[in-house]
């Protein structure tokens, strides 16, 4: 009997087996990855985002190694985390104060402490559907729980946490009408863990007037969209003007690293030690080279060619579709994407449900992994792509995909 719990150690791990086969990868190079069997995928799921420059970046692991052989934990103020928190605070613009910690998760954590603390009020709204890490507060209303649906009048909450509907104008003015308990409103760019549902037009500025209207802060979760647009926060591209940001994945290119960053008045209680922080590993040296290392090519990276490859493997994708008989669309950014089944994408987590397809994403994963690319099986899985998909790259893979829609266009044709 196995002594790992299902195989692994977090959910999002899990994938089907493959003509009777369990996949376990070895090792990942650039855009690749190889199981142990010897056999060679690209990658499109990429730490979930958190790969942005390529697996085994050469320069962000010689600078991990260097800070590894100095000392994994020395316990006490090290000479690298002023640097990393310094670089990192260049890109954030009037968030400047840093706290760092290990995880996506772990970020949201904090920074919702630290509205709570700055606001001495009690709640935290996020959008229903909206992943903003598995911690149990936040982990409420997530993508697929019978919470994520709700009517007016029945929003669903708990006393640390409450719900509101993505894209609704009007949601966010009834939120505030029914409850003055709100410290903070948690924002994503998109409702990215719902398979990239794009925000409408002046939606994510209509929410962040209310908000501050009312007295309660704007989270902007960033862990998984910021630096992946522009080397910077995707909200502030959006001209929010957020209090606090949570940051990760990207910035270290998948060393375990992540942020708070806010404007220096909100995070002061930390900083007198009125409110309480800790994390034995939170900043520590080899996190810190990788974000100084990650940051430091970021800034010199090609992002409208990389967004641009991105588009147009998108097109690519529908019209290889459409040749088959098969009307997908995808909705996102060119570097970050989900696949509909469907000629519309969802414009609310509503919509999303309704469309979601779990049998043609798992059939699709399986037809791409045989033929050599890995995709999330989820119907509100994403594609990303990183510096090292370049255009060969993304030649393999529309080859795939001409393999993949072939073998599903008599399982799925006019559906």
């Amino acid at each position: 009997m196995p002594n790992l719990v299902g195989d692994v150690s977090s959910a999002a791990r899990i994938l089907p087996d493959l003509k009777g086969e369990k996949l376990f990868i070895r090792n990942g190079k650039g855009a690749y990855l190889w199981d142990d069997k010897g056999r060679r995928y690209i990658d499109t799921a990429l730490g979930f985002g958190a790969v942005l420059l390529g697996h085994s970046n050469d320069a962000v692991n010689a600078a991990v190694s260097q800070a590894l052989s100095d000392s994994a934990a020395p316990s006490w103020a090290h000479v690298r985390e002023h640097g990393a928190a310094t670089d990192l605070a260049k890109h954030t613009g009037e968030l400047s104060k840093v706290i760092f910690t290990n995880s996506g998760s772990e970020a949201v954590h904090l920074a919702c402490r630290a509205a709570r603390a700055y606001t001495g009020r009690g709640k935290i709204a996020k959008m229903a559907a909206g992943f903003d890490g598995w911690f149990d507060d936040v982990s409420y209303g997530n993508v697929t729980s019978k919470e994520a649906t709700f009517q007016d009048g029945q929003r669903p909450s708990t006393e640390r946490t409450t719900l509101l509907r993505f894209n609704d104008f009007d949601d966010v003015e009834r939120l505030f009408a029914e409850d003055n308990d709100i410290a903070a409103v948690v924002l994503e760019p998109m409702l990215a863990n719902a398979g990239c549902i794009m925000a409408l037009p002046g939606y994510l500025k209509h929410v962040q007037a209310i908000a501050h209207q009312h007295g309660a802060l704007v989270i902007c979760d960033e862990v998984l969209m910021g630096f992946r647009l522009y080397p910077g926060l995707a909200g502030l591209r959006e001209g929010l003007n957020p209090d606090i940001a949570s940051v990760g994945k990207a910035i270290g290119n998948g060393v375990p690293v992540s942020a708070v960053v806010a404007k220096p008045h909100i995070l002061a209680g930390f900083e007198e030690g009125r409110v309480i922080r800790g994390g034995t590993f939170s900043g520590n040296p080899m996190a810190c080279a990788a974000v100084t290392s990650t940051l430091s090519q970021l800034d010199n990276s090609d992002y409208e060619h990389l967004i641009s490859r991105g588009n147009t493997l998108r097109e690519a994708i529908e019209a290889i579709f459409k040749a088959h008989d098969l009307i997908v669309t995808t909705s996102g950014y060119g570097n970050v994407f989900g696949i509909w089944l469907g000629a519309v994408a969802p414009m609310t987590y509503e919509q999303a449900e309704k469309i979601a397809n779990p049998a043609f994403t798992q059939a699709l994963h399986l037809a791409l992994r045989e033929a050599g690319v890995l995709i999330m099986p989820s119907p509100y899985g994403r594609l990303y792509i990183s510096f090292e998909h370049n255009n060969r790259v993304i030649e393999e893979i529309k080859t795939a995909f001409e393999q993949a829609a072939d073998a599903l266009s008599g399982t799925f044709a006019n559906a």
